[in-house]
């Protein structure tokens, strides 16, 4: 009894020690802090920095290499940048093309078949291919088929208006039936069937004359001049035989005739 009762008593006496002990410690260290304020207000109560203390960061970027700044990353295309260009690489249709009319045509189109071949250069002579002549031309010629044209009698009044009649080397006999040499067969009952009148040409003199059938009732005028001999005729005379007016165009004349070529014949 006696044992526990004196184990008990030093239990106590060393724990009032310790609170004693305790006690003069809160009581030299004063008294206790207040509680910490939340860590947002410390955040709001600290001072900015001053300027230099910025000044270092700024001289940290800008002593980056250049090769970094290069190096960056290319900013990535956009969504519908990317879909165009996997369309353009998917796509089985050819790209349309603007075709402008207007332009010249770019590709030119060759057909089929060889090459023609270049041909050989033509060798040149010292005569030339054309050979100017001065002078009266040489024509070469054979017979006449039928006698030769000298003139033509054209019709420019009454029946047969507009038409025409040649005139042939020699003599020329005038009249309404077929059988003449000159027939004036448009239905002019006023001309004789047969020789109303003569007409000649002379190739020696190169002139025409014109000789009325003073036998035959019907009036022959030249250029209303009723002859009653051998009238020589020139270009655009009027001769009116009956109810019809021709006009003399002659062709051989002064300035040509038949027999210049008969001389130059081979």
């Amino acid at each position: 009894m006696s044992q526990q009762g004196t184990k008990h008593a030093g239990f106590l006496g060393s724990l009032k020690d310790a609170l004693a002990a305790a006690s003069r410690d809160d009581t030299q260290r004063g008294p206790a802090p207040a509680a910490a304020e939340p860590t947002t207000q410390l955040i709001k109560a600290e001072t900015p920095k001053p300027a230099a203390a910025a000044e270092p960061a700024k001289a940290e970027a800008a002593a980056v290499p250049a090769a970094t700044a290069a190096a960056a990353p290319a900013p990535s295309p956009s969504a519908a940048e990317a879909a165009r260009e996997v369309k353009a690489q998917t796509s089985l249709k050819a790209p349309d093309k603007h075709v402008e009319f207007g332009a010249p045509p770019t590709t030119r189109v060759v057909r089929g078949g060889a090459p023609k071949p270049t041909p050989d250069p033509i060798e040149t002579t010292d005569a030339p291919r054309t050979q100017l002549v001065r002078g009266k031309v040489q024509v070469k010629r054979g017979e006449f088929e039928h006698d030769p044209v000298v003139g033509w009698l054209v019709i420019v009044g009454g029946p047969g208006l507009g038409s025409y009649r040649p005139i042939f080397e020699g003599n020329n006999t005038v009249g309404r039936a077929s059988n003449q040499r000159i027939p004036l067969d448009f239905g002019d009952d006023a001309i004789s069937s047969e020789e109303q009148a003569y007409l000649r040409y002379d190739s020696s003199s190169r002139s025409f004359l014109f000789v009325p059938n003073l036998a035959k009732t019907n009036i022959v005028s030249i250029n209303d001049k009723r002859p009653t001999g051998a009238v020589e005729l020139n270009q655009m005379d009027v001769i009116t035989i009956g109810r019809t007016q021709l006009v003399f165009v002659p062709f051989c004349g002064a300035d040509f005739d038949w027999a210049e070529l008969t001389d130059s014949k081979d």
